[in-house]
């Protein structure tokens, strides 16, 4: 499934009443239709009960219309608060409006009306958010202010129309407040804002609700991918009964510095378990004796070093040497920020052809001369930086970053023809062409020291099996924080650590190889994710 912006759904809706000739009514009819199947399906509510629908002046309130009136005739008690006069109200929200008993609206357009109904809020067995929907671009204020925080604190279930209102559509940032859904129908399509935290915190469970857009219209559409387990399944390839370990890669880890010995080892490691046929790691000389413990699979390659414990441009035509047979390449777990260490990382940027990763300490080298970059040899470079790496990368700040993920990886990845993985709450993949992909799992207990060093290893030893670059980040960054949630599962998110994760690897490869591929049939719902 693929996420779009707010502009692109306006699109989408214009071509579905414009070409095809489908009225606005129609559409808002079949939205409200498939939010109260979504309240029969979900509430866990007993036959007819009461709700508070709250609706603002725009379409989402007119959305908001249509629930009311099918509740009201299923039985239910409904009554409608609009945060709005009548004369504000227009268009096919006006349409919806007039259709609903005198007696079931309150027009509350400030907040001294509004507040006359904060009981029935508190009593209600389920509250409609219909009040701000995704053009949202301003922080809310007055009223709708005043409505968001008197929903939030009513501690009733609340369904949120299309999106929690004062959630921004496409950055999902919160705009002031914005209401916590425990259910979130939206239509066609996810919305980035509900994706992309921290609105997706917001969103609670969110269902996807096909409104008769017909699909060709929907397919056409621009968007960004997102990575669920039936969206990452196709892409995990099954063992040929006859392979040995040349089939799957030889891939290359050049990592480790004093105190550091453990970023090496679990990339290593990692690619050992996500699968690679032979796994070398080169090392320091006077690290060797450590890395030969900490590793059991992966073959370890002394370097000259002076008994330093660091890796210099010295070594380079020892590494040189060791390229050719190698399948993918991995630079910079663990090799620490010496200006010598630099030097070496940037120029084997200039000489590796194999498949690339370069993480940690190697953006850190990367980040001293972007431009090495341009001068790459690989066809297939991969940089996977946290926010503070990607600003060191670009000479921005973390919140400059953290404000616009998806633009600030789509524009980087296009500029230097690389692939970039911008790690966070929802990583952002970004290749040479343009595409998005967004990640959809892992969690909170990943966010301790190693977890890098674990993807390292997984996208090192995918690239080395042959995977495309694009499949393998996909892939690579789905499988990481899928162990992730398998070790949250099991032992909770405190304290859980990289080597948990290294170590779930195969089992999320199995558990993976039975989801079932992906559906394409329309589905009236689909939920999503929770």
């Amino acid at each position: 499934m693929k996420a779009v912006t707010p502009r692109t759904m306006q699109e989408i809706d214009r071509r579905a009443i414009e070409d095809e000739g489908i009225p606005g009514l129609q559409l808002m009819e079949n939205a409200g239709r498939s939010c109260v199947a979504a309240i029969m399906d979900e509430s866990g509510l007993q036959g007819a009960g009461q709700a508070v629908v709250l609706a603002g002046k725009g379409n989402n309130g007119g959305d908001g219309y249509v629930i009311a009136r099918l509740l009201h005739e299923q039985g239910w008690r409904v009554k409608v608060l609009v945060l709005a006069e009548q004369g504000q109200i227009t268009g096919d929200a006006a349409a919806n409006l007039i259709r609903l008993p005198l007696a079931m609206i309150s027009f509350c357009p400030d907040e001294s009306r509004l507040a006359q109904h904060g009981d029935e809020l508190c009593r209600a067995d389920l509250i409609m958010d219909a009040l701000l929907g995704t053009g949202l671009n301003s922080t809310i204020t007055g009223v709708y202010r005043t409505a968001v925080e008197l929903v939030n604190s009513s501690g009733r279930p609340i369904l949120s129309v299309d999106i929690p209102s004062g959630i921004h559509g496409t950055t999902g940032m919160i705009m002031g407040d914005a209401v916590r859904a425990s259910l979130t129908v939206t239509f066609a399509l996810p919305k980035l804002g509900l994706i992309l935290f921290p609105g997706a915190e917001h969103v609670g469970k969110l269902v996807v609700a096909d409104i008769r857009i017909p699909p060709h219209i929907i397919q056409a559409a621009p968007g960004f991918e997102i990575l669920d387990a039936a969206a990452v399944r196709p892409l995990l390839r099954r063992r040929d009964r006859r392979a040995h370990k040349g089939s799957f890669g030889h891939c290359l880890i050049v990592a480790g510095s004093p105190g550091k010995t453990g970023a090496a080892a679990m990339s290593a490691n990692s690619a050992v378990r996500t699968g690679s046929g032979l796994v070398s790691l080169t090392v320091a000389a006077s690290l060797n004796p450590i890395l030969e413990v900490k590793t059991t699979e992966a073959m370890t390659i002394p370097l000259p070093d002076s008994g330093s414990g660091h890796l210099d441009l010295s070594v380079r035509a020892e590494i040189e040497k060791l390229l050719p047979g190698r399948d993918a390449v991995a630079l910079g777990p663990g090799l620490d920020r010496r200006p010598e260490t630099a030097l070496l990382v940037r120029s084997l940027v200039e000489t590796i052809t194999a498949p690339l990763v370069i993480d940690a300490d190697g953006l850190n080298a990367v980040a001293e001369d972007v431009g090495v970059l341009l001068r790459k040899k690989s066809p297939s470079l991969v940089l996977t930086p946290h926010p503070g790496e990607m600003g060191r990368l670009l000479g921005a700040s973390v919140p400059e970053i953290e404000a616009n993920r998806i633009a600030v990886a789509q524009e980087f990845a296009r500029t230097y023809g690389i692939y970039l993985i911008l790690k966070g709450a929802r990583t952002i993949i970004a290749s040479p062409d343009g595409a998005i992909a967004i990640n959809t799992s892992g969690n909170p207990g990943m966010a301790s020291g190693g977890m890098g060093d674990v993807l390292t290893g997984i996208l090192v030893s995918l690239l080395g099996q042959g995977y495309p670059a694009w499949d393998a980040c996909r892939l690579g960054v789905f499988l990481h924080g899928y162990a992730g949630d398998m070790v949250a599962d099991d032992k909770g998110e405190i304290g859980m650590n990289a080597t948990d994760v290294q170590e779930m690897l195969p089992y999320a490869c199995k558990r993976l190889f039975m989801q079932p591929l992906s559906d394409t049939a329309p589905k009236t719902l689909t939920q999503f994710i929770q």
